[in-house]
């Protein structure tokens, strides 16, 4: 048998049919055809118009999601409880609406029963002008209160209410079965339904008690309702809690771990899922901490044998005869003692620093008392409660990175901290030259250097304000820059207190 060669549809790597590729073809000329695109034209001129049109469902999904809470748990607690309520509240209003609304039907016609029969016997009996054997029997037997009044007319209709079953119901009734003129009244505020029914020259006026007529479902309905509803509530209340607090522990673990606390008392709980994001997060927790302890390890290390090294060479320059090349020299060595100092410090982090509580206002005022020894004007003002819990020595140099930057470039700085709310806030202003604005970014990158190197630390390697970043980052906060009220540059530290 000869092997027939593959179509080109084939040879693209896909299975089918030699059906397929004419099919392919075809739908492939028909998006090239006038009329599709005469559609698409279409469609994108009638795009401002549905946009218009859908501009009112958009503002209140925008409002909705805005209402809504924002928490996991009262988000399930919607998701749960309102389907069912809906649902409860369709069933019971269309099963029990019907059931009363036929139970009131048959009352309408007991009633309307009664009074047929007590127009039968007043009419079949009208020698007795007073009727009184017949009021007599219509109050003790049937539970209505009937009088016969002469020469009266029947009061002019009143509009009919919107919706009342009651008067649907006895209109219909009366019509079928007594079949005279009538008037009635349900709308009044008494417990008592008015029947008035012309009898030639002189009109039948019967009071019956509203429950004889009518069934009220409303306080059921609401007991139901209600009822039911709280029983869903606690239900969902005590499901949910235990489902929710290991995901809010997982939370807390993680938001902890993010600012260099330890892991002590967390264990994997709760759903499946749950127990498999904990176990996760703890190995994921452990590799970082082996990761920090073997960078730890070597950074001390290098530290040591680099130190050694530079002590060698003050050792050799102190032997040497003081000279203007030995000076240059020594100041050469202590520039790479600070230099090495800030590249450790910079790969280091001090992550080992434990999280304890801190008086911030002592520790920027120890920061500013430094400054100020050194001939620097510095002002300082803080609110809210000073007790915070950090990592002191980290965010002191935090802090003290950034008043030296000010310092550097500016006459007056002006130190503001603020603890509210659950915030604290640390800005520096100056009123030196300041940065460009489309620099403020790229000034927290490591070894970075403006023209007026204004990132530059005081070993000149272009590190204190990516140290600084990392340190508020590791308390969860962050450092931004912006320009001063003064004229100069504002850095401002936000951390979760």
């Amino acid at each position: 048998m000869t092997e027939q060669p593959l179509h080109p549809f084939h040879r693209a790597g896909r299975t089918g049919s030699w059906f397929d590729w004419p099919v392919v073809t075809a739908i492939r000329r028909l998006g090239r055809a006038p009329a599709v695109n005469a559609a698409r034209r279409l469609l994108r001129r009638a795009d401002p118009v549905f946009s218009v049109l859908l501009a009112p469902y958009r503002f209140l999904g925008r409002r909705l999601g805005a209402a809504m809470p924002k928490g996991l748990y009262a988000r399930a607690l919607i998701i749960i409880i309102a389907p069912i309520v809906i649902l409860q509240s369709v069933v019971a209003f269309v099963f029990m609406e019907r059931h009363w609304q036929t139970v009131t039907r048959r009352l309408s016609a007991a009633t309307v029963r009664d009074i047929s029969a007590i127009v039968d016997l007043i009419e079949t009996y009208p020698s007795d002008p007073t009727y009184e054997q017949i009021i007599r029997i219509a109050q003790d037997r049937l539970g209505l209160i009937i009088s016969v009044v002469p020469g009266e007319p029947l009061p002019p209709a009143a509009p009919k209410p919107f919706f009342s079953l009651l008067d649907s119901a006895l209109s219909d009734e009366i019509s079928q079965q007594i079949g005279k003129p009538f008037w009635i009244d349900t709308v009044g505020k008494s417990n008592l339904v008015e029947v008035r029914i012309q009898l030639g020259d002189k009109v039948l006026r019967v009071l019956a008690r509203r429950s004889q007529t009518y069934a009220s479902n409303s306080e059921i309905f609401i007991f139901w309702m209600v009822g039911t509803s709280l029983v869903l509530l606690v239900i969902a209340i005590a499901f949910l809690r235990n489902q929710i607090r290991p995901i809010q522990e997982l939370a807390d673990a993680a938001e902890g771990f993010g600012k260099g606390r330890a892991i002590e008392d967390f264990k994997p709980r709760g759903a499946r899922e749950v127990r498999r994001a904990s176990a996760t997060f703890i190995e994921m927790a452990d590799r970082i901490n082996r990761q920090m302890e073997q960078r730890t390890t070597m950074l001390a290390g290098v530290s040591h044998d680099l130190r050694t090294v530079l002590t060698r060479f003050r050792l050799q320059l102190a032997l040497l005869r003081e000279n203007d090349d030995v000076r240059a020299m020594r100041r050469d060595v202590d520039d790479m003692q600070r230099m090495l100092e800030g590249y450790l410090a910079f790969a280091r982090g001090d992550v080992d620093e434990p999280t304890v509580k801190t008086d911030v206002a002592a520790l920027i005022a120890d920061v500013i008392e430094g400054s100020r020894r050194v001939g620097h004007l510095v002002e300082a003002r803080f609110e809210g409660d000073p007790i915070v819990s950090l990592r002191p020595n980290e965010f002191k140099r935090c802090i003290g990175n950034l008043v030296a930057n000010a310092c550097r470039h500016g006459n007056t700085i002006v130190v503001t901290a603020t603890h509210v709310e659950g915030w604290l806030t640390v800005t520096v202003d100056d009123d030196g030259p300041g940065i460009p604005e489309d620099q403020f970014e790229m000034v927290f990158r490591p070894f970075y250097r403006l023209d007026e190197a204004r990132n530059l630390d005081e070993s000149g390697t272009g590190l204190g304000l990516p140290i600084a970043r990392d340190i508020a980052r590791a308390h969860g906060g962050d450092v931004t820059l912006s320009t001063s009220p003064q004229g100069g540059l504002r850095a401002s530290i936000e951390i979760p207190a």
